[in-house]
């Protein structure tokens, strides 16, 4: 008797399908002949079963959002428990082959475990490396007790793990050495939008805002350095001595209330456009918008080694960006970005400055980036190896589970 291969995807930190790459992940696996379903937090006012283009999504109530290290911990613990308990009812009631786990948190890795016992594999979908989150979140961070757990439990992520995915050659090197993992069990899956992803008719009312426009997309979180660029866009107002720009942020994150606080007493709120979070056509009308894009995230033991989606963004929509110099940033980007010494907010304000004034150079990196993506890292270069993971790594080819019985 012959079946589809039932996948199971883990998410806790974001909704569904709101998950930008977990959703490419449900839908690569859909249309390889997976079938497919879907854990997640509960966003409002959405259903708590439904289907989604063909995809299973299976949603408990979500978390208050965790501030501090015992709010993180509740909120880890109470989602790895809730989502253990729905797994335990889709296995029983609908059946599974494959728990595919991204993280974070590390701890979904339990339910991995528990499953194995009964033959069933264990994906680890690493998005972040949480021990290093907690370096680069917390004030004065260092290899304390809390360090070490977290070290532990991706350990163990690593160790259950039949075939761990992650987002560059930095994760996989990682994964290879801190995890102990066989280099043919590790998968580089990267975050690149999909080829779909271009520039579409700029929104008008950002459109007059101000001669330049400088974008800015992603999580505000105190690891993300929105904090610096508020810093350098006070360099260029008092210390450059420009008023010809307005610095448009789009995004949430629990670091929002921090910087727009910042921004005033920075006194420099009139050049900044805080929109929230906006959907994704929103957000490409604004970044459309734009001239210059900044991906201000300072160097940190996480940073160094992650690959950013907003630079890929960027990129895919031809815009320029001025970064600080960091290991991942410079492979994605190449000559697409002006590389800034680490955590150095004056230079970053000089080189967006120079690039306002050089819209040939803008031109010409915003080609460089948008070829990149077209022809290297969009999501569909990605997708291949995303199934050589389920094919290779697990040994399950795509379509079909021979089964006895």
């Amino acid at each position: 008797m012959q079946s589809l291969i039932r996948v199971l995807l883990l998410v806790e930190n974001n909704t569904y399908p709101f998950d930008f790459r977990v959703r490419r992940e449900a839908l690569a696996l859909r249309d390889a002949g997976y079938e497919v379903s879907v854990i997640a937090p509960r966003g409002a006012s959405q259903p708590w079963i439904e289907e989604v283009d063909g995809i299973r999504v299976y949603r408990f109530p979500a978390p208050p959002g965790g501030a501090g290290l015992l709010g993180y911990a509740f909120e880890f613990g109470y989602s790895t428990l809730a989502m253990l308990l729905l797994t335990s009812w889709i296995v029983l009631s609908k059946g599974v082959d494959v728990i595919h786990a991204a993280n974070p948190p590390d701890t979904l890795c339990a339910i991995g475990l528990i499953f194995k016992l009964f033959g069933k594999r264990f994906v680890f979908d690493q998005h972040d490396l949480s021990p290093e989150i907690y370096l680069s979140r917390f004030e004065h961070p260092r290899k304390n007790l809390i360090y070490h757990i977290l070290y532990f439990i991706e350990r163990c992520s690593y160790a259950a793990a039949d075939v761990v995915i992650v987002t560059n050659e930095s994760y996989k090197l990682l994964a290879i050495a801190r995890g102990g993992k066989s280099p043919d069990k590790v998968f580089i899956v990267r975050n690149g939008p999909p080829l779909s992803y271009q520039p579409i008719e700029p929104d008008s009312n950002v459109a007059r805002r101000a001669h330049y426009l400088i974008g800015y997309i992603g999580t505000i979180g105190p690891q993300d350095g929105v904090d610096y660029w508020m810093r350098a866009i006070r360099e260029m107002v008092f210390t450059l001595g420009r008023r010809d720009f307005m610095a448009v942020i789009i995004g949430n994150g629990d670091a929002l209330s921090d910087v727009k606080a910042l921004a005033k007493k920075l006194e420099i709120d009139d050049y900044v456009l805080f929109t929230g979070r906006l959907s994704e056509l929103e957000s490409r009308k604004y970044l459309s918008a734009v001239n210059v894009c900044v991906q201000p995230d300072p160097l940190s033991p996480l940073n160094d080694k992650s690959t950013m989606n907003k630079l890929m963004e960027y990129m895919a929509l031809s815009k320029p960006t001025v970064a600080f110099d960091l290991v991942e940033t410079r492979f994605s980007a190449q000559d697409a970005a002006l590389y800034v010494r680490p955590n150095d907010e004056m230079e970053f304000a000089e080189k967006v400055s120079w690039l306002l004034d050089n819209p040939d150079e803008c031109k010409r990196m915003g080609e460089i980036g948008h070829n990149r993506v077209a022809n290297v890292l969009a999501w569909e270069y990605s997708v291949p190896e995303l199934l050589r993971a389920y094919s290779d790594g697990l040994g399950l080819h795509p379509c079909y589970l021979f089964k006895l019985g």
